[in-house]
């Protein structure tokens, strides 16, 4: 897949999730990819998809941020965007190892999609409308409760927190 489609998943499911930590997730989405280029800059020569694409590594290390050690969800974050990369990827003809005990290719779907064609997009697409919808149908309406991207202007209004002028310059904006 393409980085901008790897970017649009891991960052809608983390703006559900924790939005300020939608930087770290977008981050984490593109590391299987810029580590390989480390590596080589390390010395060491690395195929696409391979070492960096381990399904078994990064979900070790979204297993480990989870539930042994984190600071403040970063861990968490960079570790999600980099699983939800070689899922993914894992949707692709070419697949992704599962782990380093196995030279087979690990498919979601039978791996049906071609980088860079159009069903890659549709793929994110879809991902960023469920988040979209997700956030809009779960949001508490009337609550003090921050919801980030999702603006209640006209419970900010009678709130007291916007005037009378900024409601009707954004009432129809949603987004």
């Amino acid at each position: 897949m393409k980085w901008v489609n790897h970017i649009a998943i891991a960052g809608a499911v983390t703006a559900v999730w924790r939005p300020e930590l939608v930087p770290l997730a977008v981050l984490g989405s593109t590391a299987p990819d810029w580590l390989e280029w480390v590596l080589q800059l390390a010395g060491r020569r690395v195929r696409h998809r391979t070492v960096t694409h381990y399904v078994a590594g990064w979900a070790f290390g979204l297993a480990f941020a989870l539930l042994v050690w984190d600071w403040h969800h970063a861990l968490t974050a960079f570790c999600a965007g980099g699983l939800s990369h070689v899922i993914a990827d894992s949707l692709t003809v070419q697949g992704v190892p599962l782990g380093w005990w196995s030279d087979r290719r690990f498919h979601l779907f039978g791996g049906r999609l071609r980088t860079g064609q159009m069903g890659e997009y549709w793929v994110a697409g879809a991902f960023v409308l469920a988040c979209i919808g997700f956030n809009a149908a779960t949001r508490n309406f009337g609550a003090s409760e921050y919801t980030p991207f999702f603006w209640d202007w006209p419970d900010y209004y009678h709130q007291g927190l916007i005037d009378g002028h900024e409601w009707k310059e954004n009432r129809f904006r949603w987004l």
